[in-house]
């Protein structure tokens, strides 16, 4: 029996509107559906800033400004600007919600959507309960979602008993990204690949997420969630799902969903022997951040996925704040040749074939192989075969995931199992783990991160222009 289609929300409430996430992320994906007409219903702000409606809407005209990109689309930003409301008042206090109530009138079905500090998850759910506006709405939950497996589970239990499963949309951006469902796509719609994607052939499979900037003034919030919290537990776990994932048994994101969980679940939880955490030199003297911090700007570590397909396969994660470049990269590498007929075929004349996923900036994906050099001599090189996946329009994450959101589509966003399951994996090492190691901005990390992969090789450094490999 074919489900039925659900019904698109008539309201958006917006809690946190006045924080950084909103200004650099939501307004702009906001504009973006307007530009598209894809945005009609009322957007109430909620907010404990002391604002009127004025000041939020000089607010969102500077995101649109800074952030949206191209030639200002003077009617969409009023239009925008015409669907905006704004109710000032603190999370824990009842008569916000009442004051929020009020405002979405008359709307029946609205999102809301948690753009908030994760210690006030709970209470703004318990509040939208307690108040009346769960029934027939849904809720849109930012990332970190938990802070641990613990926490992830009471979160669960406080959300479900407020909204239904299908309601919760726990929203993870890269899951939005072009290149990231591309992944997908490049994996099962191809028939060359299967062969090779399994611990026969792949050596070993690197994950690179690094950013040149630090905390950017966001200190406060990076001490409550590091490196490990912030981007491991939730983008680059998604990502390695996706790698990692058997063919799903039918079309449809819900069996998607059930062959990432099964991923989750078959990695080793991880020792501290896998992890390397290190902090750039100078964070301890960004505002907000503790003058004696432990807290990881960078990490990287070894996973191991104990399954049928990637027994004995190592994978590796890097991330960090304050590297060499801005990038993000995949490094599928494979075995060499069984049999040595060329002698500089052997592994120690270089790195061996690989398939390499740009993720940003742009979109590739390259195909490494030997080919001989002119001569008689057979002596060859390694060469990429590079196909750069540019494409126009491509929608922006945080507008494709607000659109799928408002109208109940549920494929781009995490369920809760899986969210539990990637806790599990990685609990072990937020509870016993090593020191944040020193190391130089503008650099790789520390040194310790170099030793951790040195058995398998050495980390792939993406280029700042994604248009080559660097070791």
């Amino acid at each position: 029996m074919k489900r039925p289609r659900p019904e698109s929300s008539d309201a958006l409430a917006l809690f946190g509107v006045t924080g950084d996430l909103a200004h650099r992320m939501i307004f702009p994906a906001l504009y973006e559906l307007a530009k598209r007409g894809a945005l009609a219903v009322p957007i109430v702000g909620v907010a404990y800033s002391h604002w009127d409606l004025a000041r939020l809407r000089r607010r969102v005209e500077d995101a649109v400004a800074r952030f949206a990109g191209g030639a200002l689309d003077r009617p969409a930003l009023r239009r925008l600007l015409g669907l905006l409301r704004y109710v000032d008042g603190d999370y824990h206090d009842p008569d916000t919600f009442q004051a929020l109530k009020h405002a979405l009138a008359p709307a029946r079905r609205p999102t809301h959507y948690l753009a908030i500090p994760p210690s006030l998850f709970a209470t703004v759910i318990a509040g939208l309960g307690a108040a009346g506006l769960a029934g027939g709405a849904r809720v849109v939950v930012e990332k970190p979602f938990g802070r641990d497996l613990d926490s992830a589970r009471r979160l669960n239990e406080i959300a479900r008993s407020t909204f239904p499963d299908d309601s919760i949309f726990r929203i993870d951006h890269y899951l939005g990204k072009e290149a990231i469902m591309n992944i997908l796509y490049f994996r099962f719609a191809n028939s060359f690949l299967e062969p090779v994607w399994n611990r026969d052939r792949v050596a070993s499979v690197q994950l690179t997420l690094s950013e040149r900037f630090g905390v950017a003034g966001r200190g406060s919030f990076y001490e409550t969630a590091g490196c490990l919290r912030d981007v491991v537990q939730n983008h680059l776990f998604q990502i390695v799902a996706l790698l990692a994932m058997e063919p799903p048994a039918r079309r449809g994101f819900g069996a998607v969903h059930a062959e990432k969980v099964k991923v989750f679940q078959a990695m080793r939880p991880l020792q501290p022997g896998d992890l390397v955490r290190g902090q750039y030199e100078g964070y301890r003297e960004e505002p907000g951040v503790a003058k004696d911090s432990d807290v990881e700007t960078f990490c990287a570590l070894r996973l191991h996925i104990d399954s049928w397909r990637w027994a004995g396969v190592p994978w590796y994660l890097r991330s960090g704040k304050r590297l060499a470049s801005t990038a993000a990269e995949i490094l599928v590498e494979l075995k060499p040749p069984p049999q040595r007929l060329f002698a500089d075929s052997a592994p120690a004349a270089g790195r061996p074939n690989y398939l390499r996923f740009r993720l940003s900036p742009g979109h590739a994906i390259a195909l490494a192989a030997r080919v001989k050099r002119v001569g008689e001599a057979f002596v060859g090189l390694q060469r990429e075969l590079f196909l750069l996946d540019k494409q126009p329009g491509e929608e922006p994450p945080y507008a494709r995931l607000l659109a799928d959101a408002l109208a109940g589509r549920g494929a781009l966003f995490t369920r809760a199992d899986a969210v539990e399951a990637a806790w599990a994996v990685l609990d072990p090492a937020l509870k016993r783990h090593g020191p944040a190691r020193p190391y130089r901005p503008g650099s790789w990390g520390p040194r310790q991160a170099d030793e951790l992969i040195a058995p398998h090789g050495a980390w792939h450094n993406p280029a700042p222009s994604g248009d080559g490999p660097r070791r």
